[in-house]
């Protein structure tokens, strides 16, 4: 039995980084490691199945607030740990110099928000936050283990940590929950979200910042939409402190083909009523919800910089946006795969496929696997 210590600020499926870090919890915890977690937030049946939960507060909900209650709980669960446990710490949440997991580089990207003077500050205070302790956290780690091999480079590049120290592990998926679209599912998803249009593209993101690309999106798909002959909607699966702007400026555009759905905990079955997902990031270390809706069958249009466009076969290749910034060539790429859409089907099954057959758990062994050989 061995025992772990993994400090991150949430141990829940509902999405991104905090699904690969329930992962590995769960996946230790099942093969009867003593686990300890150290957390904001910790899902119900991993305190069931056994694992020891340090809980940490989080005051008004904020991540800023509850970081450096985090980091202090973190290093005390460290020094009165047993001797060869073995501590995984998310990015810079606690000053454990062992196994650092890099989900999102926060030196490889500075956020931009665009409304609100408050909010901007906020942002800004937070950003600058989370880059000092990780400054002092990665150097000293002795593995870091990144998403992607994009995150790999950025952690050369921002802190130098030579290469014998990284490992990449890319994420698994939950391919029950992430099964190819039946007809059935199709049709009743697109009832209940009350699509009319032909075809559907989804955005999956939080507004709070303009890291996702929303803003880009929205000007290419004004763009594409003034054709009248268009028969794709916008599906924008997401919340942040943008959602109530985009709103409006959707309907001051006119633009009556948008539907913004706001947080949604169900992506999945938000998926199946799409024909396609669209995820132009200026930065993501890797794209969870682009890799998921892939094995939904959609075809993704998302930026060659995403550490999951890694991951697209060369006969996809015609998908990825090399310029995010460039609203007109984010048009075409919605454009293009439109007019390629029943063609693409094989191509996108086949991708589909293969990322389906890479579970949670076969990541997590990998994950172990890497940090202790």
């Amino acid at each position: 039995m061995s025992r772990w210590l993994l400090v991150a600020g949430d141990f829940s499926p509902l999405g991104g980084m905090d699904r690969a870090n329930h992962a590995l919890a769960s996946f230790l915890v099942r093969r009867a490691d003593d686990v300890t977690l150290v957390t904001h937030r910790a899902w119900d049946d991993l305190r069931a199945s056994g694992a020891r939960v340090i809980n940490a507060a989080r005051p008004f909900g904020s991540h800023l607030a509850g970081a450096p209650l985090l980091a202090a709980a973190g290093k005390r669960a460290a020094t009165g740990s047993a001797p060869g446990t073995r501590s995984v710490v998310n990015g810079g949440n606690a000053d454990i110099p062992d196994i650092t997991w890099i989900h999102y580089l926060h030196a490889a990207h500075a956020p931009v928000v665009a409304d609100g003077f408050v909010r901007r500050r906020r942002v800004r205070a937070a950003h600058e936050y989370f880059l000092r302790r990780e400054r002092v956290v990665v150097p000293r780690a002795r593995v870091v283990v990144c998403n992607s091999r994009r995150t790999a480079r950025d952690v050369q590049q921002a802190y130098g940590v030579p290469i014998e120290r990284l490992r990449v592990v890319y994420y698994g998926v939950d391919a029950s929950a992430f099964a190819p679209i039946t007809p059935g599912e199709r049709a009743a998803a697109r009832s209940e979200l009350g699509l009319t249009a032909a075809h559907a593209v989804l955005f999956v993101g939080a507004l709070n910042d303009r890291r996702k690309g929303f803003d880009r999106l929205f000007e290419a798909w004004r763009t594409v939409s003034r054709d009248t002959a268009w028969d794709v909607d916008l599906v924008v699966a997401g919340t942040g402190g943008e959602l109530h702007a985009w709103r409006q400026r959707a309907e001051q555009a006119g633009m009556t083909g948008v539907h913004f759905l706001g947080f949604r905990p169900d992506i999945a079955r938000v998926m199946a009523a799409c024909d396609a997902i669209i995820h132009p990031a200026r930065y993501e270390a890797y794209g969870l919800g682009v890799h998921e809706a892939i094995c939904r069958g959609l075809p993704a249009i998302v930026s060659r910089h995403a550490g999951v466009a890694e991951l697209f076969p060369e006969d996809l290749d015609g998908l990825l946006i090399d310029d995010v910034e460039n609203a007109a060539e984010v048009a075409e790429r919605i454009r293009k795969w439109r007019r390629a859409a029943d063609d693409l089907g094989p191509r996108v099954e086949a991708f589909s496929s293969r990322l389906r057959r890479r579970s949670w758990d076969d990541m997590s062994t990998e994950f172990v696997s890497a940090v202790t050989t």
